[in-house]
């Protein structure tokens, strides 16, 4: 197993994947960047912390430490735009959420770079994705992914107005079986977060590539606001992003994704054609 590929087995029918969450950055490549600040200011952060519960649940879990600036493993690896006509980032991105360029002048990666690093990153994360949820729905009969994601709560280039607290993607319903994404919803239930299903984010290459319900192979996106577990500045900058994670900040959003992750596993160990 490589360094920056993080798996964490457990025996429970759900995997979460963090393709999101490293900042690690490869030496050679930071003379080429405008700054290592603008490469990880769009890592989901602390989002494998928020979701700690998830091992004591017995899942398992795969993380990457890489960032997401060197490649972005839940993108199409086609580099086809999983959002036609909307702005989004690319593969290997070169400008971040709010349109800053990544790379100095001439260093952005060509084809050759793109397709070595797809080799060297994308390739076996999704290998161990694969086989984690082959093995598990082998053991089970049926598995669910969640993918784990967050998002500052305002991003204008992506979207209007502040995104709600919780985003479920479902693919439009294509990804999973509709017990659970209103399992998932009813779980989300709280007068302190807002929510929404299959709203701007329905779910990356990931929740689309994996969730197969006929295969018994469910598959969701998660996509939290920021805000919803930490004091998010106005004006993102290097000196105040990211704030430091405060655990008891981040309690009340973190029983609530319990709550999610134990209506996953209650779907999951449902037995497929049982009466």
């Amino acid at each position: 197993m490589s360094a920056w590929l993080e798996i964490q087995r457990g025996e429970a029918p759900l995997v979460v994947s963090f393709p999101h969450t490293g900042t690690d950055l490869p030496s050679e490549l930071t003379p080429r960047l405008v700054s290592p600040w603008l490469a990880r200011k769009d890592a989901d952060w602390y989002v494998d912390r928020l979701y700690a519960v998830a091992l004591a649940l017995g899942a398992t879990t795969v993380r990457t430490t890489i960032s997401r600036t060197v490649i972005d493993v839940n993108r199409d690896p086609s580099g086809a735009s999983l959002y036609p006509g909307q702005a989004t980032t690319e593969l290997c991105p070169t400008s971040t959420f709010d349109g800053e360029p990544l790379y100095r002048a001439r260093e952005a990666p060509g084809e050759e770079e793109i397709a070595e690093r797809r080799t060297r990153y994308f390739e076996p994360y999704h290998a161990a994705l694969s086989a984690e949820l082959e093995r598990l729905r082998a053991r089970h009969g049926r598995v669910v992914l969640y993918d784990a994601h967050s998002i500052r709560s305002r991003v204008p280039r992506l979207f209007t107005g502040e995104l709600p607290h919780l985003n479920l993607g479902t693919h439009h319903g294509a990804s999973c079986d509709p017990a659970l994404r209103r399992a998932i919803e009813r779980a989300c239930e709280d007068p302190r977060f807002s929510r929404v299903t299959d709203g701007r984010f329905v779910g990356g290459w990931t929740t689309r590539h994996y969730g197969r319900p006929q295969r018994e192979v469910h598959a969701v996106q998660m996509e939290l606001a920021c805000r919803g577990y930490l004091d998010e500045p106005d004006s993102p900058g290097p000196a105040n992003w990211p704030p430091p994670f405060e655990p008891q900040r981040a309690a009340p959003l973190g029983a609530v994704l319990q709550r999610a992750l134990a209506a996953c596993l209650n779907f999951a160990r449902v037995v497929p054609g049982a009466p």
